[in-house]
């Protein structure tokens, strides 16, 4: 498959990048294209170091560019980018295209992570990104709660769950089988998209659990 990583100049987009190029071409989005271009080369590059031998290309392109080709287009944009980022990119994504979002609106408080759409009364990132899909039921919220540090570090063994929400069970499918080729991967299907919320409000509970209790870069694992 092509898989298409919005924002994949970061922490989340180099991981996926250096995980799935194994068995998949990976293209890196940006806003800037040179940007995404230096991004690709350095994963492909580093990707090699890792691996020796990949069946996948890793290049890259501007967001636009990206959405276009993917088969599966992972959107790892902050909260606050979903309108103005989605609304020009999601109209033009296959219809066969599984879009993920691992989007969580959180922000920084006194008291600590708090979850936007309860402190805010703001709608949760599934209903955001949704209003801009061509066919709603091809948006399947998954990766919250991954340490983006140890995500892009593929010599670091992870053993997380990974929450999953959607509501078109072959889409689910493509996205639940991609997290098993991750090592140290399992997931665990909440239900509908519109219980997305129960994954996104997981992450702010995580980290506010780490920095209270000093833990690195803590997952969940259901036993």
């Amino acid at each position: 498959m092509k898989i298409g990583v919005v924002g994949g100049t970061g922490g989340m987009g180099k991981g996926f990048a250096l995980r799935w190029c194994k068995n998949h071409d990976i293209l890196i989005g940006s806003r800037d294209a040179a940007r995404a271009i230096n991004s690709a080369k350095e994963y492909s590059e580093l990707a090699k170091q890792v691996h020796r031998q990949i069946k996948g290309i890793i290049s890259g392109s501007d967001n636009a560019s990206i959405a276009k080709q993917s088969d599966v287009l992972v959107l790892s944009i902050p909260y606050e980018n979903i309108d103005s980022v989605c609304s020009a990119i999601l109209p033009q994504v296959k219809d066969s295209c599984v879009v993920v979002s691992p989007i969580v609106p959180m922000t920084k408080t006194d008291l600590g992570f708090e979850f936007i759409p309860l402190k805010e009364n703001k709608p949760f990132s599934y209903q955001l990104v949704a209003k801009y899909m061509k066919n709603r039921s091809k948006l399947v919220s998954a990766f919250h709660v991954i340490s983006e540090k140890k995500l892009a570090d593929p010599k670091l063994k992870l053993d997380y769950d990974i929450f999953v929400c959607g509501d078109d069970q072959d889409a689910v499918n493509v996205v639940n089988g991609l997290i098993n080729e991750i090592e140290g991967l399992r997931p665990i299907y909440l239900g509908a998209g519109e219980l997305s919320y129960m994954a996104e409000i997981a992450t702010p509970l995580l980290l506010n659990a780490m920095i209270k209790n000093k833990l690195r870069n803590p997952g969940i694992k259901i036993a």
